[in-house]
């Protein structure tokens, strides 16, 4: 079957609106979230920011197919559309999941941006980066399109919304009732016990009292450029920042 090069959704009968197969639209946003977690823990951890450009470009050139061209061309909707090949589909209107997927494409036009051009490093990328971990989570974990939902404020007739949230109205307790809660509750309250007595079980420190440190001179410049700012240290960033930008 052939597709046409520009076309944003699929028009079926029996739908009023273009539509887009959900369950595709979960499993590739479940590829991006780990590729994207992996990229930002690498970053985080050893400050090495070269998966993180990496994916930007390809999250870019991802969001550029799926919004200006055809879902039906963006690696990962291919991807995930084939993960779920067997699976019965669930179509959702697409109007709402351009505008979702707009404001993935200017979280990455601003890491592409910050961090591909420009090198920056800063609490600005780890809000973008944040944000759009959050947004895939929602969408592969939970099936809530949180950008479908601002789309929602601003246009009261969207349709065939993921979930079938537009046109349902959940039953009183259909979340849970107060025991289901109280027992999330006890489990966080264990878990904390947990925590802290493990915290408390500290590994011994070797003695080194032979041992003579020594020390090289160290250079103004390096000294200088090396100096932890203000708004790392108010955010408690001060050894992350030292990390990310080879200071030790």
């Amino acid at each position: 079957m052939s597709l046409p090069i520009f076309q944003f959704g699929q028009q079926i009968p029996g739908y009023n609106v273009p539509v887009l197969n959900e369950r595709a639209v979960r499993a590739s946003a479940g590829i991006l979230f780990f590729f994207a977690i992996v990229a930002f823990m690498n970053a985080w951890l050893l400050g090495d920011f070269q998966l993180t450009r990496v994916f930007v470009v390809a999250f870019l050139i991802d969001f550029t197919l799926r919004i200006f061209i055809n879902p039906a061309y963006a690696p990962s909707l291919i991807l995930g559309q084939w993960i779920v090949r067997k699976q019965q589909p669930e179509y959702v209107g697409a109007p709402q999941k351009r505008f979702a997927w707009a404001i993935g494409f200017a979280l990455a036009l601003t890491m592409l941006y910050l961090v591909v051009l420009n090198n920056v490093i800063g609490p600005v990328n780890l809000i973008v980066c944040s944000l759009c971990l959050l947004l895939l989570f929602f969408e592969s974990a939970f099936g809530i399109c949180l950008g479908c939902m601002v789309y929602r404020l601003f246009n009261d007739k969207a349709e065939l919304c993921p979930g079938g949230v537009c046109e349902s109205k959940p039953e009183s307790g259909a979340g849970g009732n107060l025991s289901q809660g109280l027992i999330v509750l006890a489990f966080m309250l264990v878990l904390g016990f947990i925590a802290n007595r493990l915290a408390d079980r500290k590994p011994p420190v070797a003695a080194h009292a032979d041992e003579t440190v020594q020390t090289s001179p160290v250079d103004p410049a390096e000294a200088e450029r090396c100096k932890v700012p203000e708004f790392a240290k108010a955010m408690g960033h001060e050894e992350k920042w030292k990390l990310h930008n080879n200071c030790k």
